[in-house]
């Protein structure tokens, strides 16, 4: 079980902000992304169009049970990759959370240094295929100012 803050629309629902970009000078990258129970894009409550959004908040997305969080990080060429269920929500001073469960991993500093290719820790399913290759195209795109997951 994990926590991870999230933000409260002014309705009161929980939501989440897609983010992330690369940097070609360090050759690094990081992106999170939003997927619905099915895996496919939702629909996002709001889009930043201004401002500084390198590497920034691009859309804002209501979360429900069963989301999913997948956070890719880029090294070069080699990246991991988390990916988070939504079980739960909970508030706590005010500040709100999301209760999520670990579903899947690829790739980590330990197990690359040790085995050499990195492979993810179960079957990476089906419909979570596309939504990974988002969050990976994110985390590579240079100075990515705009979502890559969202319906329109």
């Amino acid at each position: 079980m994990n926590k991870m803050r999230i933000e409260r629309t002014k309705r009161g629902y929980p939501a989440f902000w897609e983010s992330g970009r690369g940097c070609s000078t360090t050759d690094t990258g990081e992106a999170t992304i939003v997927a619905g129970k099915d895996g496919k894009p939702k629909k996002a409550i709001y889009v930043r169009s201004r401002g500084q959004l390198a590497n920034c908040w691009h859309a804002l997305v209501i979360l429900e049970v069963g989301d999913y969080i997948i956070n890719a990080f880029r090294y070069r060429k080699d990246f991991e990759v988390d990916i988070y269920r939504v079980t739960d929500f909970e508030e706590v001073d005010g500040e709100m959370y999301a209760i999520t469960e670990f579903v899947n991993c690829k790739y980590d500093m330990e197990h690359m240094i040790c085995y050499g290719m990195p492979e993810w820790d179960a079957p990476l399913p089906a419909f979570l295929e596309a939504a990974v290759q988002a969050a990976m195209e994110k985390a590579t795109c240079y100075h990515c100012r705009e979502p890559h997951y969202i319906r329109e």
